[in-house]
């Protein structure tokens, strides 16, 4: 997908990609190797502040969805850094969401899908992409949902 229609459809969905986050650890943020573009874990965050929750618990489905989305806008963001042009990416290959929940929570397909539906809106047939989403005890900081994600790019 062209840069001209990635950055049309993020307008059309009022999304402003945000800067790099600065890591919380000892880690970057994204690596390269290749044409993959490797980016660490991203966490949920709401208002600047970390998006705390316990899928089952305290936080529905649907709240999740939108947790999950808002790590994609970050993801998104972190990619522009990392490629400097988001027209440049081929691909996501892989997405591992990691959701904080309860043990007896089973819906985790369902909140990664606010990520997953993101990427495919936003990136078209490139931001289709192979999948896993965990259940999780807890997530650094007590974050709802924490997401990881690989993508193929062209020089």
């Amino acid at each position: 997908m062209s840069s001209t229609a990635i950055q049309a459809k993020l307008a059309e969905l009022g999304i402003t990609l945000p800067p790099v986050a600065i890591p919380a650890a000892a880690y970057l943020p994204f690596t390269r190797t290749g044409n993959l573009v490797f980016l660490s874990g991203h966490i949920a965050k709401k208002d600047g502040k970390v998006w705390v929750g316990q899928l089952g618990k305290d936080t529905d489905t649907a709240t999740g969805q939108q947790a999950a989305r808002a790590v994609a806008i970050d993801l998104l963001g972190t990619l522009q850094a990392a490629t400097g042009d988001l027209g440049r990416i081929v691909r996501i290959v892989k997405v591992m969401s990691l959701v904080n929940s309860t043990p007896d929570f089973t819906e985790q397909h369902l909140v990664t899908n606010g990520c997953s539906e993101l990427l495919a809106a936003v990136l078209g047939d490139a931001g289709k992409h192979a999948r896993s989403a965990f259940g999780v005890a807890q997530i650094p900081m007590g974050a709802c949902v924490e997401i990881e994600l690989i993508a193929e790019v062209r020089d």
